[in-house]
């Protein structure tokens, strides 16, 4: 019973948001359409964006615990304070935002004016650019979890007969550029030819992306007492790649949810309350010890991200539902926590 209560507590502050997000929903919804019906659909379209966030999201939380246990204790508090900020009003708001100012060439006041006045152009924007969107997103996911399985030092295997050999290939410099470089081409030759260009250099952005924060990174977190001294060591690295990495995964996220709704505001608050879970759920996965107990379950998350970029890749060639992309995250991670139970208990056993 201590421990359910305990469980339940880390989601406190998320069931608080939720309350507010649902009562939010129905009242944007009121002042939309004025109708009953129209409130419970903006209740059940907010409801729905909350638990599409929570599945796609999921693994995210994972990687976040395994990082945040190597952070300092001043940085790890300032990544679940600032750090969700950023998530929810500057990934599910000026995101969106963005990417509208950027391809209709407005400023973002008029991009405001066009996700308030006229959602749909809005919308067509948006799905406009999800094929660069994708581009970059897929890249940078990819080099996330290609990182995590030819790392020499790991020495935990979920899947032996696959990640014994991605470890032997951590000894060949490159290897995962030139791996995702390949795919990228692959799926270029596929595209139409006014598309390409755009997919090259997205994709080429989100490669630079994460090998200039990687670099950063190991820069900040290795370096000197100097960098001590500034607060930087075990903080300020993890914190930047924390924030680039839950950006990568927020955008599946902004764009499937304007196949529910072209409201921006309703979004936000849907998406919003998603990332409340998962920062909750990242902070009991880190006092918990949740990935120490279950062996597999950061192998399930990495392979989770992989089959992720996989299918934003994909989705520049044929639409995925946001469903089955989230079905195969939540499939991955919980037979990772099942394999992981059983090996516990063969332990026990022996």
């Amino acid at each position: 019973m201590d421990q359910r209560r305990s469980a339940i507590s880390y989601l406190k502050w998320s069931l608080i948001v939720t309350v507010i997000g649902l009562a939010l929903s129905g009242w944007l919804g009121w002042e939309t359409e004025e109708t009953l019906g129209a409130v419970m659909s903006f209740l059940l379209i907010g409801a729905v964006l909350a638990a599409l966030e929570i599945s796609l999201s999921f693994d995210n939380a994972i990687v976040n615990a395994n990082k945040l246990e190597e952070m300092t204790p001043v940085w790890r508090r300032r990544f679940l304070t600032w750090g969700i900020l950023i998530a929810v009003f500057g990934m599910r708001i000026l995101f969106p935002l963005a990417i509208v100012a950027i391809f209709a060439w407005v400023n973002p006041f008029e991009a405001m004016r066009l996700a308030l006045a006229e959602p749909e152009e809005y919308s067509a924007i948006i799905s406009h650019a999800h094929g660069p969107i994708a581009a970059f997103g897929g890249t940078f996911l990819m080099m996330v979890a290609l990182k995590f399985f030819v790392d020499e030092d790991k020495s935990i295997d979920w899947i032996e007969a696959i990640e014994r050999r991605l470890r032997r290939c951590g000894s060949i410099r490159g290897f995962e550029i030139a791996f995702v470089l390949i795919i990228v081409l692959l799926i270029t030759r596929a595209l139409a030819e006014d598309h390409r260009s755009a997919f090259l250099f997205s994709s080429i952005m989100g490669l630079l992306t994460f090998t200039l924060i990687d670099g950063l990174g190991t820069f900040l977190d290795q370096s000197s007492q100097s960098m001590t001294q500034l607060g930087a060591k075990g903080g300020m690295g993890a914190f930047l790649y924390l924030e680039v990495l839950d950006a990568s995964f927020s955008f599946d996220g902004v764009i499937g949810a304007f196949a529910l709704t072209t409201n921006i505001l309703l979004i936000a608050i849907g998406l919003g309350v998603g990332a409340m879970y998962v920062r909750s759920m990242t902070i009991m996965l880190v006092e918990k010890g949740t990935l120490q107990h279950f062996r597999y379950l950061e192998h399930g998350a990495f392979y989770s991200i992989f089959a992720l970029a996989l299918i934003m890749f994909l989705q520049s060639l044929v639409h995925v539902p946001e469903t089955l992309t989230g079905l195969i995250g939540v499939l991955l991670i919980g037979y990772a926590l099942y394999s992981s139970i059983r090996h516990n208990r063969k332990e026990v056993g022996g």
